[in-house]
């Protein structure tokens, strides 16, 4: 069984940081892409950021030189860093492992930005 578990989410005022962690199982986690992606009220779910097997990074245009995406494969867990944090971020932020057409996702972490 795949499960994908986020943690790390919570309330913060703007300008303020997290760090989020996805810890995975049932996977080859080191042969897998990894990456996180948000879903704002009321907006459909958009991608923030993707790390591959060979640790290539790739940000959305918005969270570029605010975020840091790394993995570290001893624990099978992926981290999203975020600094400088806006009120346009508060989404809840789920983890995906891709490899082949059929993605895992995980249920997700609520992250609020308001002051």
């Amino acid at each position: 069984q795949v499960l994908l578990v986020e943690s790390g989410g919570g309330s913060v005022q703007p300008g303020g940081s997290l760090r989020l962690s996805c810890e995975a199982s049932g996977i080859a986690f080191s042969r897998y892409t990894m990456g996180w992606y948000r879903r704002a009220p009321g907006k459909q779910r958009e991608f923030v950021a993707r790390i591959t097997s060979g640790v290539g990074t790739i940000y959305a245009d918005s969270v570029k030189g605010r975020f840091t995406i790394s993995r570290d494969n001893a624990k099978n867990t992926v981290y999203l860093a975020m600094n400088s944090l806006r009120p346009e971020d508060t989404a809840v932020y789920f983890c995906n492992a891709a490899m082949g057409a059929l993605p895992y996702w995980g249920q997700g972490t609520q992250v609020t930005v308001s002051s």
